[in-house]
């Protein structure tokens, strides 16, 4: 993920905020029950020590667009739930992906799973009980997530902007996750380049971007035009943000994509990548390439090696670069302050030097 440099008081604002979240929720499981308990610790744990990207940018588009923390109680919370929203796609990611590890150790799942071992339960019981605490973790987060939003110190007309966001966001990434599975299982011809790029947008682009930036924006009290213009932008950026972690995921080294080398071609993800090669004569080699990928490293450079050959990279390279520069386009036909206009082009420069 791409940083903001949060000043210290902004980070501390924003951990200051996830942690009494949850010690309301550690409060109020522990009086229901232990593994409930067991439940609101693991997931403190899946939320901490991340980047908290999207709370950050909650506050940077507050401050660039004149806002004031001294007058703004409402500030942190929100922007702590967007970190509450993100933690609970992570969490039922694992789960769709049958993930139990996340950065080398358990995740929610993962714990359950060995909780439920460590209790006799045969390892099909194990599996189940971790997929559904994974579930639920996720369900119980994102609620939290509305609440906190829901309860948030602002005028009426704010809320319910605020909570228009949130449900946007929510809505758009089911979706976007939903046709990623969906083109992962279906067979046949493979899904059309359009709905990869409308699966691929919807996944990331409104709860990691659009939403955060307007959301900040709505906090400071700018207008209809600064939250559109922001939206706009913020869906080109999510969009080309994505495109390049698809490239990290084919091409990138093990230290870029923080997990095996070549990682969508081991699972087979169908990706942006692989609809463009779809689209050239040379698919018949680099499907035979991507059917052997998953045997190992060799295979995988293999695969590399065909999806360059078919021109699907340089296209896909072409179109982050094409993605950014209407990003740049969004914010130059803005109106929006110059300390605005800086923040939002740095994280188009940052984007691009993700590109492996």
């Amino acid at each position: 993920m791409i940083t903001l440099p949060p000043t210290s008081a902004t980070r501390s604002g924003i951990d200051a905020a996830i942690d009494e979240i949850f010690a309301r929720l550690g409060m109020r499981a522990a009086a229901i029950d232990t593994s409930v308990h067991a439940l609101v610790s693991a997931l403190e744990r899946a939320a901490a020590g991340g980047k908290r990207f999207r709370p950050a940018l909650v506050v940077a588009a507050f401050e660039t667009l004149g806002g004031r923390i001294d007058r703004s109680p409402a500030l942190y919370p929100v922007a702590a739930a967007f970190e509450l929203l993100h933690t609970a796609f992570v969490v039922h990611d694992d789960v769709i992906d049958h993930d139990t590890h996340r950065r080398g150790v358990p995740n929610v799942a993962g714990e359950f799973r060995s909780r439920g071992l460590a209790r006799g339960a045969r390892p099909a019981g194990a599996t189940l009980l971790g997929e559904a605490a994974g579930i639920l973790a996720g369900d119980l987060l994102m609620h939290e997530a509305e609440r906190t939003i829901a309860l948030a110190d602002v005028d009426v007309e704010t809320r319910s902007l605020l909570l228009a966001l949130f449900d946007d966001a929510v809505l758009v990434s089911v979706a976007g996750e939903l046709a990623d599975v969906e083109h992962a299982v279906i067979e046949g011809d493979g899904p059309d380049p359009d709905a990869i790029l409308l699966a691929t947008r919807n996944k990331t682009a409104v709860y990691s971007f659009s939403a955060p930036l307007e959301a900040g924006a709505a906090l400071a009290g700018a207008s209809t035009e600064a939250r559109e213009a922001l939206h706009g932008f913020g869906e080109r950026l999510g969009l080309a943000y994505q495109l390049v972690d698809d490239l990290i995921g084919a091409f990138g080294t093990p230290e870029i994509a923080g997990r095996r080398e070549g990682g969508d071609l081991h699972e087979a993800k169908q990706t942006p990548l692989i609809a463009l090669a779809r689209q050239s004569e040379q698919w018949p080699e680099v499907a035979n390439a991507l059917a052997a990928a998953h045997t190992g490293p060799v295979a995988i450079r293999a695969a590399q090696r065909a999806l360059a050959a078919s021109g699907a990279r340089s296209r896909m390279e072409g179109l982050v670069t094409e993605t950014l520069e209407s990003a740049r386009e969004v914010v130059a036909a803005s109106a929006l302050p110059e300390a605005t206009c800086t923040m939002l082009l740095d994280l188009v420069d940052a984007v691009q030097e993700r590109v492996p």
